[in-house]
């Protein structure tokens, strides 16, 4: 694949035909030595984080749209006073039976084993906890390991759906008032009464009163701004080393940290964040969070490399771990902070994979290799590309042919063909989990299922892939499947990357080569090389630019002309990706720019008119996409994959934006016949291998890539990689399932 030389870009009226198609010069990696650090997304406005979250002085939720950004009126209907929304009900009804779940758990189960060997400040961490806790706290059970004693039979099961909870009740007129008092005293805009209040409860403005810092606890409110709110309120009663903001900035940096994945961080990284914010004892500090419960520490175990790196062939054919494979006495992991929300799911989606291992009854099936290791083991993870789709896809039709009650579920609501939605064999995984889609469950909520085949694995959050774990009845086998190479979740957490690196269960890696051109540019840059490849039927295009503007313009172009010419596709069949939703050809920018091309209108409906692609944020971290129908006293009326949804008005500024373009992140499980990449000059710093990776790998028929970064898209697929993410699942699968002698 050859880069620009600087040449002209085509006139606007050129067609396809006359672009540059599939240009030759390979990358070279030894020029411009050290100039291609990735930036992150404190470096670039553009950079992309998971799911739109953003520069991190964005702390509010994920993927959310143009206008949402500032800490005012997010989620809030006028006078500051929140309404539940469909979509706020439908994470209620979810948590709801994640609750009862857990609740059921502990009395069935022993907790996961955690904590054991700690030394120096870890040790004194944990011990202030059980000071304070004085052994009985939840957060005990994080560190006190219990052995697993069986657990009991499921009742029989019936069709009967978990009702949804009650909605929680909107906070009071009073509440909202001392709250709004508490924050004119503090010359906080008052407009954040609903959110503090939403977030701190009925008591909020005595709470916020007594802890002003608890202002960081609203998405969107930055230390410094929260220091001057204290500052107003407290006057000279505060300083940068109150406990009160040494606990809140403790909980702030890891609710940040969540934003980039990591559902942890450790204690170095910790201490160095507030160091940054000024905290005189980084260290005193965390002892401080830790003690008050706000945080929880942990450290794990790790085996040591050489054992590790045991012979993978054996276990991928056996399903069962090397000898020497488990958790030993190896060297200690570092220590590591996390909340407890996180640590759940974790422990949560840890016992639940331990369990469906544990309760399979083990059977000969004939069949490919696939077919075969679900035949014998509980959770299965295959890779693979798009074409390797289908042998998950096979897999579940012998299932079903052998009498097994089987379902796949997608990320995406628009992958699933109509025969697949009206057999019910393929559905959404948000519609699984919401029960809107799928087998009915039993009464404790346990889905009617033998084989689950779970599509797009790698976009599994920790918190929605503990959801579905714990939905799956003893004995049901788990298949996770997807591409390792694809951009990883929205949410915090690495699920299946964890899965993949514990080497705790059979791993099946398809031989099924993605066909054509773009199977191998996109096959290519999976192992870092930006190849030639030859496109006689322009799959592949690159279309050179000078300059942002230039990028926008020819992306219109090619979105209303040169791709439909050339293929006879729709706009509405054309996705284009871009790196961030910033810059000066984001998301906003191109979105701006085609509508005015593809639907002009006035946005009568909050911006929107009857006809306007648009990207929905239901809950953060999903996306999904669909068109403008119109608008009532409800709301504005949207047609989906998932049919027709109505996004109540107070909502609109928050949970939509024009859908044209998307983010790699928003787009990844998605596939559409055409895309058009776009890389304008300042998106260089954004760009990675799995970026490049995710993006390309969109397109089904032809890929049009808008190239304005020069070499540093060769340099992204040679050198840069994802940053890691600091998650706990890999060290507890490994303790619970591959320690010697474990079955």
């Amino acid at each position: 694949m050859t880069e620009p030389s600087g040449e002209t870009a085509p006139e606007a009226s050129e067609d396809l035909a006359h672009e540059d198609v599939a240009p030759s010069a390979a990358p070279d990696t030894t020029e411009d030595d050290g100039s291609a650090a990735p930036g992150t997304a404190e470096d670039t406005e553009t950079a992309e984080t998971p799911e739109g979250a953003g520069a991190v002085e964005d702390a509010g939720a994920a993927e959310t749209p143009e206008g949402a950004e500032g800490a005012e009126g997010a989620g809030t209907a006028e006078g500051g006073t929140p309404e539940l929304s469909e979509a706020q009900a439908e994470l209620a009804a979810q948590r709801e039976l994640r609750a009862r779940i857990e609740a059921r758990k502990a009395e069935k189960a022993g907790t996961v084993a955690s904590g054991a060997k700690l030394s120096g400040t870890a040790a004194d961490l944990l011990a202030a906890v059980r000071a304070v806790e004085g052994g009985a706290a939840s957060g005990g059970a994080f560190f006190e390991p219990s052995p697993e004693p069986p657990r009991a039979p499921r009742p029989p099961e019936t069709t009967v759906r978990p009702p949804a909870p009650a909605a929680q009740p909107a906070p009071t007129a009073g509440a909202l008032a001392g709250v709004g008092e508490v924050l004119a005293r503090g010359g906080a805009p008052e407009a954040l009464a609903g959110q503090v209040a939403a977030a701190l409860g009925e008591r909020a403005g005595e709470a916020l009163a007594e802890d002003p810092w608890r202002l960081l606890s609203v998405a969107g409110v930055r230390p410094e701004q929260a220091d001057g709110f204290a500052r107003a309120l407290l006057g000279g009663g505060c300083g940068p080393d109150d406990p009160r903001r040494a606990v809140a900035l403790t909980v702030w940096l890891l609710d940040r940290a969540a934003l980039q994945g990591h559902t942890a961080l450790t204690l170095d990284e910790v201490r160095a964040g507030l160091a940054r914010h000024e905290v005189p004892d980084p260290e005193k500090a965390v002892e401080t969070a830790v003690s008050e419960g706000a945080v929880l520490v942990f450290q794990e175990e790790e085996a040591p490399e050489d054992e590790g790196a045991a012979d993978t062939e054996d276990m991928e054919e056996t399903g069962e771990p090397a000898e020497g494979d488990g958790a030993g006495d190896g060297p200690v992991e570092p220590p590591l902070l996390g909340l407890d929300r996180y640590a759940l799911a974790e422990e949560s989606l840890a016992d639940g994979l331990a369990r469906l291992v544990r309760t399979v009854t083990s059977a000969e099936w004939d069949g490919g290799e696939l077919e075969r290791a679900v035949g014998g083991h509980g959770l299965v993870l295959h890779t693979g590309g798009e074409a390797a789709r289908e042998e998950p896809l096979a897999l579940a039709a012998a299932a079903r042919e052998r009498g097994l009650r089987v379902l796949v579920t997608v990320h995406d609501p628009e992958r699933p063909g109509e025969e697949e939605r009206a057999a019910g064999t393929v559905v959404p995984l948000a519609a699984l989990l919401s029960g809107t889609a799928g087998p009915g469950r039993d009464e404790e909520g346990a889905l009617a299922l033998d084989l689950l085949v779970v599509l797009d694995a790698p976009q599994l959050d920790v918190e929605t892939g503990a959801m579905l774990v714990e939905a799956l009845p003893d004995g049901c086998r788990l298949v996770l499947s997807g591409d390792p190479d694809v951009l990883g979740a929205a949410g915090p957490g690495a699920v299946f990357a964890d899965a993949l690196a514990a080497r705790v269960c059979p791993r099946v890696a398809s031989r099924r080569p993605d066909p054509g051109p773009l199977g191998e540019l996109v096959s290519g840059i999976g192992i870092g090389e930006l190849n030639q490849v030859e496109a006689p039927g322009k799959e592949v295009v690159i279309v050179p630019v000078r300059d942002a503007g230039e990028a926008v313009h020819r992306t219109v172009q090619l979105v209303a002309e040169s791709v439909p010419r050339a293929f006879g596709l729709t706009p509405e069949q054309t996705r284009v990706i871009t790196v961030g939703h910033g810059g000066s050809a984001g998301t906003r920018a191109l979105n701006t720019a085609l509508k005015q091309r593809l639907n002009p209108g006035p946005g009568r409906f909050g911006g929107y008119d009857p006809g306007d692609r648009v990207a929905y944020a239901p809950v953060p971290g999903r996306t999904v996409t669909g068109t403008v129908l119109g608008a009532d006293a409800e709301g504005l009326r949207l047609r989906t994959a998932d049919g027709e949804v109505v996004v109540p008005k107070e909502r609109v500024e928050s949970a939509l934006r024009h859908g044209w373009a998307l983010t790699a992140h928003q787009a990844a499980g998605g596939r559409w016949p055409a895309v058009v990449a776009v890389l304008p000059g300042d998106a260089a710093p954004g760009l990675s291998r799995p970026w490049v990776y995710t993006a390309f790998g969109r397109a089904e028929r032809h890929l049009s890539v808008v190239h304005g970064v020069d070499q540093a898209l060769p340099r992204a697929v040679a050198e840069v990689l994802a940053p890691a993410r600091t998650t706990r699942l890999r060290p507890l699968l490994a303790g619970l399932l591959a320690a010697p002698g474990e079955e």
